[in-house]
């Protein structure tokens, strides 16, 4: 059987390695004290904020290492079929879910932007955050910031195996 699958080009999907990297990432993302503490919107909006603003962390962290760029291509594919998925979910038709995912590949890569240009300097991290990060009333980019950094300091501390198998370190 794996031979015709492999003929008909049904074989194993890469990408499927990256999923617990992908859960992983997901769950950085939506990180209770980002949104308890912090004061991020606990919406549709502010978790694909965060969603993507931890994405965001774990690609800068892949493209420092040579043996990481083609996974982080898939780990990509991964959060959009995920999108895909949460697209076609809330009821957004074939004809149009193309526009809506070109568009969210536009927000991830201006954040992976902004994310990689200011992670190192506070005021601008937190200017970041309060473009890119839906807030509740009280909200606190500067929190965020904080947490981001917290968050990007675990990622340089993960080994490389251990990140593609999605442990990241505490």
């Amino acid at each position: 059987m794996s031979f015709l699958a492999n003929l008909l080009g049904l074989g194993r999907d890469p990408r499927r390695d990256l999923a617990p990297l992908w859960h992983a990432t997901v769950e950085l993302g939506r990180d209770p004290q980002f949104y308890a503490e912090c004061g991020v919107a606990d919406t549709i909006e502010g978790r694909f904020d965060m969603v993507t603003a931890a994405l965001a962390l774990v690609l800068l962290r892949m493209e420092r290492e040579p043996e990481l760029v083609e996974p982080s291509v898939r780990l990509t594919e991964l959060f959009v079929d995920d999108m895909d998925g949460q697209l076609r979910e809330s009821g957004v038709g074939d004809v149009v879910v193309g526009k809506h995912l070109g568009r969210l590949m536009s927000v991830m890569g201006g954040r992976l932007g902004a994310y990689r240009d200011n992670l190192g300097a506070d005021k601008e991290l937190e200017e970041a955050v309060a473009r890119n990060v839906s807030l509740s009333d009280g909200g606190s980019p500067a929190c965020v910031a904080i947490r981001l950094r917290e968050v990007a300091a675990r990622l340089d501390r993960t080994r490389r195996a251990d990140l593609l198998e999605g442990n990241i370190a505490a």
